[in-house]
């Protein structure tokens, strides 16, 4: 962890609330930290020294319901309303239920891991504090480089298709105008405050949840023959499911599948993101994770099964959502449209979820010390303004790059987007094995933790190795093979940059305790 100036320390989350433990090796004196999930961010104390230094609190303006909704909004998007078909299509109606159900519980090791470091230290951008604390300063930059870069590819993409989606009401319009309004929307609800962001997130997962469980009924009605459905004189029940085979494409497509699963699934871990502007992230937290997976099961496998159960797999999204042909199938009018307006709903809400855990960890990088900290400075409503236009100004170049270099930049930078989520799932799993070990070593007790993985070490080394075969078996697949090698090839130049990074400040150190000239960011790690 870099030591930030006397000011800063008092106001910085991670000083705050972080376990007094060992992390670097050198013996010291535990320190008893049974509350640190209870220090707001935004109430640290402020004697009137250093009156130049940088306002950098975040205020705890999320609530219980928030960051449930939060965590379920980032993980149900377009993938399953447009492109859950096409997953149908490659593994099979079993096959692809196995993956999602795989899937599902590889999230859930790594949300039950990623509970225990949030409640912990409820920090803001914690995924990289953890990775700098309990790996290295060098693996924490790189994680927040990554984290940050999924949710800017995916925030221009979102731009993109809200765009798209409004073409089906106002075909004459122009796309690039919808796009800018979307940008407008979003960009201005984060920048109110965390509250607005957190409501207005609640508010658009509410109506994709409402539409999936609303899907999921009507669906198993239709199932056992309540509803009459196009193409049946009977209830169809579930013959669909293994009509062609269990497996009908073999086995391999279904391991494909699983990793496009792992990176549908990402979003879970914003709960790790949030926890630092959450009001009570001791009891917020655990509960939210709690209900990570059933309502994964429920959401994703049950709509999953429904499809099946409906639609002949072969035909399943060929050129239109499953959803759509399920609802034309039942009769029930202006499915279309319904259709359109939930899967806008879903890019506005990753929008939404986007910016917000894309300035997160700006501002974490800058409260850190990793970039000038000049982008950890908020406004009296404890909006870091600087990282929301950063984070923004990331999306809108990723946009751009749709367009202009979609064949070139763009897909290497959505290759990497894929991958970086894994990534970040492996360190956290990492994390909280070294944090538990370094805990019992200063003195610490297990029962001392407000939350606890359970079933610690076997369900946090089954999240890491898990984790990482999903990581390294990408190799096996010819469509994604190039994704893994961006992604690798990545991690390297982060590495470099970071130390690059390191050594000119060495220099500039060097240099300062000559000409008595210091950068405020010129924190060593």
């Amino acid at each position: 962890m870099s030591q930030p100036d006397t000011d800063m320390a008092k106001q910085s989350p991670s000083s705050q609330q972080e376990p007094q433990i060992q992390t670097d090796g050198r013996q010291n004196q535990p320190e008893q930290v049974n509350q640190p999930a209870q220090t707001s961010q935004s109430e640290s104390p402020h004697d009137g020294k250093g009156e130049h230094a940088l306002h950098t609190n975040l205020k705890r303006g999320m609530e219980s319901r928030h960051l449930q909704m939060i965590s379920l909004g980032g993980v149900i998007g377009t993938g399953l309303f447009l492109s859950s078909g096409y997953t149908i299509q490659q593994a099979g109606p079993i096959g692809t239920i196995l993956a999602y159900s795989i899937g599902a519980l590889i999230v859930y090791l790594v949300m039950l891991t990623l509970g225990e470091l949030s409640v912990a230290m409820p920090v803001t951008g914690s995924f990289h504090v953890y990775a700098e604390k309990f790996i290295g300063p060098g693996t924490g930059f790189v994680i927040a480089i990554q984290y940050w870069l999924t949710w800017t590819v995916a925030l221009g993409s979102e731009f993109t298709a809200a765009g798209l989606l409004m073409q089906r009401w106002f075909p004459n319009s122009p796309t690039w105008a919808w796009s800018a309004a979307c940008i407008t929307l979003i960009f201005t609800l984060n920048a109110l405050s965390v509250r607005f962001f957190a409501e207005a997130e609640f508010w658009f997962a509410s109506i994709k949840v409402f539409a999936i469980c609303a899907f999921i009924v009507i669906g198993s009605l239709a199932i056992f023959g309540v509803i009459p459905v196009a193409g049946y004189q009977h209830a169809p029940m579930f013959g669909n499911l293994i009509k062609d085979g269990v497996f009908p494409n073999g086995f391999m497509p279904v391991f494909a599948t699983i990793l496009t699963v792992n990176f549908a699934f990402s979003g879970t871990e914003l709960i790790g993101v949030t926890a630092g502007e959450t009001r009570d992230p001791q009891t917020a937290v655990p509960k939210a994770i709690h209900t990570t997976l059933w309502r994964l099961v429920l959401f994703f496998i049950g709509s999953i099964t429904v499809m099946c159960a409906l639609i002949p797999w072969r035909q399943a999204g060929v050129g239109e959502s499953p959803f759509v042909l399920v609802f034309n199938s039942i009769g029930i009018p202006y499915a279309g449209d319904i259709m359109n307006f939930v899967v806008l709903t879903a890019v506005l809400s990753a929008s939404n979820s986007g910016l917000y855990a894309s300035t997160r960890m700006v501002w974490s990088m800058g409260n850190e010390g990793m970039i000038p900290r000049w982008f950890a400075k908020t406004n009296r409503r404890g909006v870091p303004m600087l990282a929301l236009c950063a984070a923004m100004a990331g999306g809108l170049l990723a946009l751009l790059s749709s367009v202009i270099a979609a064949s070139t930049v763009y897909l290497v930078l959505v290759a990497l987007s894929g991958l970086s989520a894994v990534v970040v799932w492996i360190a956290i799993a990492y994390c909280q094995i070294v944090f538990r070990r370094r805990w019992l070593e200063s003195g610490h007790s297990a029962s001392e933790l407000k939350y606890r993985t359970p079933g610690y070490p076997y369900v946090s080394w089954a999240a890491f190795i898990l984790c990482t075969a999903s990581f390294v078996l990408v190799v096996f697949d010819a469509e994604q093979r190039f994704a893994l090698v961006a992604e690798l090839v990545f991690i390297v130049a982060c590495y470099g940059i970071y130390f690059l990074q390191q050594w000119w400040r060495k220099r500039g150190k060097a240099s300062d305790s000559e000409d008595d000239l210091s950068m405020p960011w010129a924190n060593q790690h």
